[in-house]
């Protein structure tokens, strides 16, 4: 068995042991990853954000119809679900490269209220669905602002020393 050489002549390339380390391990995660659903749709989760604004949530859901998206409520829990159906079989085309997934999808999130009947309001816009979802008035924060007065604060009312009683000494 030979060992491969390190040097080159002008014709012939070099090895190089860490181009091949890395060739072999890239290989290795790329044969992993086939056949696993991609993490942003198709048998996985939506991209998805949060904030306190018009539209409370917001997720991504390319390619997806708005008759296969569903939005659910469960006390404080908030469910987008549903499906990306494939546009065309593998049979009609001769791919090359497919890295498109389809599938059901599903994404759960508990929000810090319980909405009231009718408070979440969907739209779906350009592949992203808009939720705008309405907090109850009793988990709506209020500030209350507190005077301040001038001088020191009153002290507490000192207790009044009881007289000794009559012939008990003291």
């Amino acid at each position: 068995m030979s060992l491969p050489r390190l040097w080159t002549t002008s014709l012939e390339p070099a090895f190089d042991p860490i181009r091949a380390m890395r060739r072999e391990m890239e290989n290795a995660f790329r044969a992993f990853d086939q056949g696993s659903p991609s993490p942003s749709i198709g048998a996985g989760a939506p991209a998805i954000n949060v904030a306190e604004t018009k539209d409370a949530v917001t997720a991504e859901l390319p390619g997806v119809d708005d008759k296969d998206i569903k939005v659910s409520l469960d006390g404080n829990q908030l469910v987008i679900s549903g499906e990306k159906k494939a546009e065309s079989t593998k049979d009609e085309k001769d791919w090359h490269v497919e890295e498109r997934s389809y599938g059901s999808f599903y994404r759960s999130m508990s929000l810090p209220f319980e909405p009231e009947d009718g408070a979440v309001e969907a739209h779906f816009d350009k592949g992203v669905l808009h939720l705008a979802i309405k907090k109850p008035a009793k988990a709506v924060k209020t500030t209350k602002t507190i005077d301040i007065k001038t001088g020191a604060p009153p002290s507490a009312s000192p207790v009044p020393n009881k007289a000794a009683a009559p012939g008990k000494a003291a």
